[in-house]
């Protein structure tokens, strides 16, 4: 501003465009820090796809970094031979299992299919004879607007390519994380500030011991259980025996949810076939969901990580909910990683008390 002399006059006071109220500078570094979470979000949801995959990929390291530990207590070589040696024998048992009872297995899925349709028709024919249904038209219609809403999250796990290059590419980056797992564990901790990576590092190192255990525990039990219902349904004259104790072992991985799918398959194959074989599917699933629900589970649960059924279930609802089918495998692996992250901080916490 210039005064009636025409000389210009220094101001002092603040522009209304600083920010030197130190309460309007600590509002705006709350908002600032609300706005980056949000934009962490946003972008996580953008990135579920990826990062799911990269979490399947750390899964399948962890479970062959767990069967190249327990090689190393055996054969005194290099970490890289010695996962050479797992990888070789996956392969030779893949290929062995595909070999020996691929063509039995290929026509045992067709057959399933068409038991499966035929023996649903019926159930639904019987509902709605009894009012207890809707009609075959009225559920045609239900079923076709349920697909169609199913969200973009879990569309993209719906096209056989898609499943085949996304396993393709869980499994050649999992081997690349099992050759130098260190390396990638060094590059994380980069990532967390300097006064905070000693306890980042132990945590990372607890968090893998529980991923090793949960998964040998699930291998157990998956093959416990397809070996254990192959045989008895094979026993009783079921149909489609060894795809049936296939389909078991592998949704075995999933507990809860995988051990109802295998019960009402059993169950539909079994009746498809007579009363009797029903019934024996039916002592069948009992039998061995028995033995495995309170025998293998709980002797697993002790040497690895012991999860609530009621906790394992609903983050199984959520997971499947929010990311598909891919969500749903993988939900007990990562509720197994945040509750032992949320166990490890307690026990800091207390040490700090304690001190």
């Amino acid at each position: 501003m210039a005064d009636d002399s025409g000389a210009t006059k220094r101001v002092d006071e603040a522009s209304p465009v600083e920010m030197r109220d130190p309460a309007l500078r600590k509002e705006i570094r709350r908002a600032t820090i609300w706005l980056g979470l949000a934009c962490l979000i946003a972008l996580a949801i953008v990135l579920v796809q990826p990062l799911l995959l990269i979490f399947a990929a750390v899964v399948f390291a962890s479970l062959l970094d767990g069967g190249v530990r327990l090689l190393g207590r055996v054969l005194p070589i290099s970490r890289g031979w010695r996962l050479l040696i797992v990888v070789v024998l996956v392969l030779v048992f893949m290929i062995g299992t595909f070999v020996l009872t691929g063509v039995q297995v290929t026509e045992q899925v067709t057959q399933l299919r068409s038991t499966l349709e035929l023996q649903a028709n019926r159930f639904t024919g019987y509902l709605a004879s009894q009012g207890l249904m809707p009609g075959v038209s009225d559920v045609s219609g239900i079923a076709k607007q349920a697909l169609g809403s199913v969200g973009r999250v879990t569309s993209w796990v719906g096209t056989a390519i898609g499943a085949l290059t996304s396993l393709f590419m869980i499994l050649v980056l999992g081997l690349f994380i099992a050759m130098d797992p260190g390396t990638y564990a060094r590059g994380v901790q980069w990532m967390v500030p300097t006064d905070l990576r000693d306890e980042f590092a132990r945590t990372m190192v607890t968090m893998g011991e529980t991923m090793r255990r949960l998964l040998a525990g699930r291998l157990l039990g998956m093959a416990v259980e397809g070996v254990a219902t192959g045989i008895a349904l094979a026993i009783g004259g079921v149909p489609m025996a060894m795809l049936l104790g296939i389909i078991a072992g592998i949704l075995a991985f999933i507990p809860n949810i995988g051990a109802i799918v295998t019960g009402v398959l059993m169950v539909a194959v079994g009746f498809s076939a007579g009363v009797d074989t029903g019934y024996w599917a039916i002592g069948t699933y009992f039998v061995v969901q028995t033995i495995d629900g309170y025998v293998i589970v709980p002797m697993v649960a002790k040497r690895t990580v012991d999860l609530p059924p009621a906790l394992t279930l609903g983050a199984q609802i959520l997971a499947s909910a929010l990311f598909g089918i891919l969500g749903l495998a993988l939900a007990d692996p990562m509720t197994a990683m945040l509750k032992t992250a949320l166990e490890r901080r307690s026990d800091r916490e207390d040490e700090k008390a304690a001190d």
